[in-house]
């Protein structure tokens, strides 16, 4: 079915500003939004009823952030939008998460990817929902700032989405203070003034802007972190005045198949219910925080802090169980694919033939590595204590491999290259 209307046709492809809704698309027809109830989002229902839209559909998608929904569906209805929640959950971790730790997915080898997983995600399930009640516009309000501009126009595009698309935030500049005051006018309490810039999944939280914005001279409020503050251990208290007590030491089992994680601590489970546990139990003694710089599409970096204890420990057992199982040759080629297939991911080209080709042969080189890796972890490391490969190519007793090998020697066995 073909969802255009012929004012679509004649109008722009890519929505880039407030004038280009000035224009082409019909004022009757359904408009999805993506929206988080933050200002830009709020800004957008309020400037899209102002330019007469009577069938918005502000759409927010559950990847496993905190989600208001009343307040939310509040929030969207005051400008005479319908809110929608989709569960997005199990589809982020399956369809993004699980090949960003086949991938070891960080950003130059800094940090686990997050938004780059997490918008393509989005970006499927809003125009899947798009289609279904015939909308012939998305918008969403990533700005020329931010990497998910491109993220989310590349991957509408890639999933050939028949309407028009975009953010009218990449070329229409407004002030925070403006959008405050056009919104407390409209009946929506002024929002504080953003000192942070967040954004978060079940995988990943990141933060920007506000304090971060030199990386010359910046600080981290503390605040900011919520997986990886100490705390105390369930039952244990703190001596008076003295704060929390120190953790005891714990040991973690990750059991992996085929390069997948199937078990924790020899139960099976699903990888979305290991996040979550990981996040906490690894998160709580402080592990899991990153800090680097991010390029933007001109070439410019930009400061992120990111909190992701499951990624920290889960990607460094797989790591560990690769060297077991997989000859170095074979190690050596999949790190460089591992870094095409980030650079893809990163730049909003989720999906494309070179990220496709990346993700198989990563996949095919997992196909021996399987096994468990059993960590102690205190306030201060984790570390391996055992690695239990299936098919190891690891020596268990040396002296036994030394007379072997020369006992081979002397009999005139050349030793395998």
């Amino acid at each position: 079915m073909n969802f255009i209307s012929p004012l679509v046709r004649s109008s722009v492809r890519v929505i880039r500003s407030f004038d280009h809704l000035t224009g082409g698309p019909t004022r009757t027809a359904p408009v999805v939004t993506m929206f988080s109830g933050g200002l830009d989002s709020s800004y957008l229902l309020h400037r899209l009823r102002g330019l007469g839209f009577a069938h918005v559909h502000a759409v927010a998608v559950d990847v496993g952030a905190p989600l208001d929904e009343p307040a939310l569906r509040r929030a969207a209805s005051l400008f005479g939008a319908e809110f929608v929640r989709l569960d997005g959950r199990g589809h982020f971790v399956e369809g993004h998460v699980r090949p960003a730790i086949r991938a070891h997915a960080k950003y130059l080898g800094i940090y686990p990817l997050s938004s780059s997983l997490s918008r393509p995600a989005i970006a499927e399930l809003v125009a899947r929902y798009a289609r279904r009640v015939g909308a012939d516009l998305i918008l969403h309000t990533a700005n020329l700032s931010q990497n998910s501009l491109p993220r989310l126009n590349n991957s509408l595009a890639r999933l050939g989405f028949p309407g028009q698309y975009g953010s009218p935030y990449e070329q229409s500049a407004i002030s925070r203070q403006q959008k405050a005051a056009e919104l407390a006018e409209a009946g929506l309490g002024a929002m504080a003034e953003r000192a942070l810039s967040g954004d978060e999944n079940l995988w990943c939280r990141e933060f920007e802007s506000g304090p971060l914005d030199d990386p010359e001279d910046f600080r981290i409020p503390e605040e900011a972190f919520h997986w990886t503050r100490g705390r105390p251990a369930p039952g244990e208290g703190a001596a008076s005045g003295a704060g929390p007590v120190a953790l005891a030491p714990e040991e973690i089992a990750l059991t992996f198949e085929r390069g997948d994680l199937v078990a924790l601590d020899g139960r099976p489970i699903a990888l979305i219910d290991a996040i979550a546990e990981l996040n906490q139990r690894v998160g709580r003694f402080g592990h899991g925080r990153y800090v680097g710089l991010e390029h933007l599409s001109g070439g410019e970096k930009v400061l992120e802090v990111r909190e992701a204890p499951a990624a920290a420990i889960l990607m460094d057992a797989l790591r560990h169980l690769e060297t077991a199982c997989v000859e170095t040759r074979a190690i050596v080629v999949k790190q460089r694919l591992e870094q095409d297939w980030v650079q893809e991911a990163v730049s909003g080209r989720w999906g494309s033939t070179l990220h496709a080709m990346c993700g198989e042969a990563i996949r095919q080189a997992l196909a021996s590595v399987s096994g468990t890796v059993t960590y102690r972890i205190d306030a201060e490391r984790f570390l391996p204590r055992a690695i239990v490969a299936d098919a190891p190519l690891y020596i268990r007793d040396r002296d036994l491999w030394e007379s072997r090998e020369a006992g081979r020697a002397c009999l005139g066995i050349p030793r395998a290259a």
